[in-house]
Order: structure tokens, then sequence, then C-alpha cells
């Protein structure tokens, strides 16, 4: 697949307004694996709520998948009846995405082909509403996990080269979304583990994908969300299991150093102790035990522990105390019950230099 691009890279949020900015062009984002091109088409239908959704897998779809023939008796012809997967027979605006075109064969991408049109898209013979949204993605080419795109079909759309989420972009994206505070804590701590290796100087990087490298397992978006299912669930399962699963998802080399933080987690003060006695109950002293705290209480926090939990936290150090600050005032769920806090306005305003 040809690499068109300028040396800029996108985030996902950019991508997102591009793409409801100007809906009839058809824009390909293209990443490295795991970042979360996918969970864009939930992004749109927030954005557009009376819009249809079709998330069309190609690389999986056969012909008989995408449209039939269909015997038109009296006219003596045939016709292309589209199935129901891509949602354009309710006759409403529909957004679609076409997961890994650029992996689909040959054939498939050329009966998907229309949709790529400008003027008058169509697939098979029915025409796509005017104020649908098509959209493709694909992985890099130097990701070698064979992708591949012919020139026309190229000069049809507009390539987006996405890049990975910093472990802060992802952090507040994290704490939206139920992560573990032992994940978040991890990655708060070790920040190289969102690193991309485009990003160079990445060889000696552990964790993360690299297409020089054999892997099994990565950190990425994808697979510390799929990891955090684990630990969020690890009193279910033996410490074997525990470890051998989270090697699967995030790979060896992140598995083993999870693993030191939720030792740390599992040896903490439990939060209702913290709640009920906050000016006596021990403080952490290590880096790691204190992350977790912080992360753990951001998901725990209500309207009637908040002034509690500060006063605890006015024991830690200042640097843990901005990191649930800054990281709560990110969170949707939870910034509300922080700002109708006494206790943490207070703070707020006493320590503005340290946001």
């Amino acid at each position: 697949m040809a690499n068109l691009s300028f040396g800029k890279t996108l985030t996902l949020e950019q991508a997102k307004h591009i793409i409801l900015a100007t809906p009839e062009n058809r824009y390909m984002l293209r990443s490295e694996p795991g970042i979360g091109k996918s969970s864009l088409i939930k992004e749109l239908s927030l954005a557009l709520p009376d819009h249809e959704v079709a998330y069309i897998d190609v690389p999986n779809l056969d012909l008989g998948d995408i449209a039939m023939p269909v015997i038109d008796h009296e006219s003596k012809t045939t016709k292309y009846y589209p199935n129901s997967r891509f949602n354009m027979h309710k006759g409403k605006p529909v957004i679609m995405m076409l997961d890994e075109y650029s992996k689909g064969a040959e054939p498939i991408k050329n009966m998907l082909h229309p949709l790529l049109e400008k003027s008058n898209p169509r697939l098979g013979d029915l025409p796509v509403h005017p104020e649908s949204i098509v959209f493709l993605t694909g992985n890099m080419s130097s990701d070698g996990v064979g992708d591949n795109m012919k020139m026309h079909s190229l000069n049809r759309i507009v390539p987006l080269n996405l890049r990975k989420s910093t472990a802060d972009e992802w952090l507040k994206w994290a704490v939206n979304h139920d992560i573990a505070p032992e994940v978040c804590a991890w990655v708060n701590r070790f920040q190289h583990v969102m690193a991309s290796y485009l990003d160079g100087n990445q060889d000696d990087n552990p964790y993360i994908f690299n297409p020089k490298k054999v892997q099994s397992a990565f950190c990425s978006p994808r697979s510390l969300e799929t990891v955090s299912n684990i630990v969020k669930k690890r009193s279910k399962i033996d410490e074997d299991t525990l470890i051998v699963s989270m090697t699967g998802a995030i790979g060896e080399a992140g598995s083993r150093d999870l693993q030191s933080f939720i030792a740390f987690s599992d040896q903490l003060p439990v939060w209702e102790s913290i709640i009920l006695n906050p000016k006596t109950t021990p403080v952490p002293t290590s880096a790691g035990a204190c992350a977790i705290v912080v992360f753990s209480a951001i998901s725990k926090v209500g309207k009637n522990s908040i002034d509690k939990f500060m006063e605890y936290l006015e024991r830690f150090e200042s640097e843990w105390q901005a990191c649930f600050a800054i990281n709560i005032a990110k969170s949707q769920e939870k910034q509300s019950i922080a700002f109708g806090s006494s206790k943490f306005s207070a703070w707020v305003a006493q320590n503005e230099d340290l946001l």
C-alpha cells in the first residue's frame, strides 16, 4: 500500500472532526495495530444519533455477503440487492465503516468500490443516502500485516495517518471507561508502554508493537482494555491463571511488570479504612503503591467520601495530590463530585501552580 504521508499524524479526535465536517469525502484511517480506530464508529454515532450504523468487517466477507442478484421476471433483468448488514434498505443515512478494507480480497474490494465514489455512490443497485458517511480503516504499510490498495482506489480516498495515544491521553479516556486502577497506575508510572515504534529509538522497548520482532502480544490501547478486564476479576482466578492470561493480552514484559503493581494493590489499606480514618490510615511510600491509591480513588470516590479522601490525600507528596486532581477533573462522571467538594476546591485554589 502506498505511503502517502507528509510526516503528519492526527489523533482519533481530529479524525472524527474532519469526517463530520466533510462527510462527502472518503477517509481511510491508518495506524499501527490496536490504537482504537474501530471505536470511531461509536463516536460518530453519538454525534449523529439519527443515522443507522453499519460495521463491515471487510476481510471476513465473501461475495454473497455483500449483495445477491435477484431476478425481475417482468423486465427479464436482474438486480443486485445489498445484504441487510449495510443498513441501506431502511431509507436513512448510514455511518458505514469498512474496517480493514485494505486487507480484503480483491473481488471483495472491487464489489465495495462504488461506495468510494463521492458522486452517486452505491452498493449493488442501491444508491447510498446522500447524508451517509463511509470511511475505511487499515494499517500502516510499515506494519507488515498485509495491507494493499491500488492507486485508482487511493485516488478516491483521503488517507489519514493516525498516531497512538500518549499515556496522558489514554489515561483521560481510561478514567471514563472503568479501566482497572492498577492498569491506570502502571501506565501513569511507565509511560513508555504507550510509545510507538514509529517514534524512533524504540527498538529496546519490550512492551510495544514492533514489526521488526516476532510478537504474540504487546501493549496497545486495545490490549490494555483487555488486560483490565482480567485484572478486575483476579479474585476469581488463581495466580498462575492471572499471569498467563495477562501475558497473552499484553506480552511477557508487560505482564510481569503489571503483576508487581497488582501485588502493591493487594497490600494497600482498604477503601473503608481510608474513609473512616483518613488521618491515621497508613500512607504508602512507594511510587507504584501511591499511583494505585490515586487511580483507585478516582473510580471509587463519591459525594459522601470526597472530603474524607482529600484529608487522606493531604498526607501524600504533592506530585500525587496533583495527579489525583488532574485526572479526576478529566473524568466526565466524577468531575462534578470533585468540584462540588469544598475541600477539593480549596486544594485547587491553594495549588494552582501544580496544575
